[in-house]
């Protein structure tokens, strides 16, 4: 458990190498407790997480999506649990929104989810990885989504076998300023 909040921040690191431990189903529970308490526009919720946790379910998921030009996410194929982040209709009032703004507001939300996940699992002492890079068609197909739907993200989840170092960071006086640009 950390500390703090400052703290989980600052020690939380994407994760490419995972022991072959189960996850505990109540600490995966947490975790997407985490993502669907997760503020969205218009409280649209626009999100349904699809947790594959069977090795052989992973492994076959793998098969499909982390092939060809796809390989660099092969890591994943590893991880004891793979979640499918998968887009869902938002409602009117989020979608005139989007229309107006020329935003897609979803995609933010999914992100601020996803965020509440994988701090939830940092907590938890559980590693992640959010990973954009994959065969979307194929997990969609996979996964037997709905015509319309979107696997937008990937997140694996296991016991870190690694601590990688920070990354380096911007100065906070070069990503903010105050009253003007």
């Amino acid at each position: 458990m950390k500390d703090s909040f400052a703290e989980l921040l600052k020690t939380r690191r994407s994760i490419r190498k995972y022991k072959t431990t189960a996850i505990e189903k109540h600490k995966l529970d947490m975790c997407l407790e985490a993502a669907r308490l997760a503020p969205s526009a218009c409280n649209a919720q626009p999100w349904k997480f699809i947790t594959l946790s069977e090795p052989e379910q992973v492994a076959a998921f793998s098969a499909e999506v982390f092939g060809g030009v796809y390989a660099m996410t092969a890591f994943a194929r590893k991880a004891p649990v793979l979640v499918a982040v998968v887009a869902d209709k938002g409602n009117i009032v989020s979608w005139v929104g989007n229309q107006v703004r020329n935003t897609a507001f979803s995609l933010i939300d999914i992100g601020i989810a996803c965020e509440n996940f994988v701090l939830q699992a940092h907590e938890l002492g559980l590693g992640t990885c959010i990973i954009g890079w994959f065969n979307e068609k194929n997990a969609a197909k996979y996964l037997k989504c709905p015509s319309g739907r979107k696997v937008e993200l990937l997140i694996s989840v296991g016991y870190p076998d690694e601590n990688p170092e920070p990354r380096p960071r911007k100065k906070l006086e070069d990503i903010s300023s105050q009253n003007f640009y």
